[in-house]
């Protein structure tokens, strides 16, 4: 399976260990399936990870959310824009995960925002699904 995992679901990942996003991060580095992303949602990722708020909570600090990111980076399979599919989405940060799944032919969308994302997931044929649905699907 390939899947682009939205930026929600890789903060929840760290902030929590015990949560079916944590479980879906460990998978991937596992190898269980691959993910995708194009430079700009990676970058996301960093900036939403190093801000002030979600360090009290995560509780990394700089150099092991440098090493994380590193370690992520290795099993992201980079994404390159060929085409945007802009405005789809109301959220402009939302448009950059669309834009990883479409350009890099993801099987689904994992996203703790399902509302937001179902109303493309029809119009190009693509799954959304909650992290947990994800997890029910390699478990059955």
């Amino acid at each position: 399976m390939r899947a682009v995992l939205d930026t929600s679901v890789i903060i929840s990942a760290v902030r929590s260990r015990h949560g079916a996003s944590n479980r879906l991060l460990q998978m991937a580095f596992l190898g269980d399936f691959q993910l995708l992303a194009t430079p700009a949602l990676f970058l996301e990722y960093e900036e939403v990870l190093e801000r002030p708020e979600q360090r009290v909570i995560h509780g990394m600090q700089p150099a092991r959310i440098h090493d994380f990111l590193v370690g992520l980076a290795g099993i992201i399979e980079p994404v390159r824009i060929f085409y945007q599919w802009r405005p789809q989405m109301e959220d402009a940060d939302d448009e950059m995960v669309l834009e990883s799944a479409l350009n890099g032919q993801a099987d689904a969308i994992v996203t703790h925002n399902l509302r937001d994302f179902s109303s493309v997931a029809a119009k190009f044929n693509l799954r959304v699904m909650s992290p947990a649905a994800m997890l029910r699907e390699f478990k059955g």
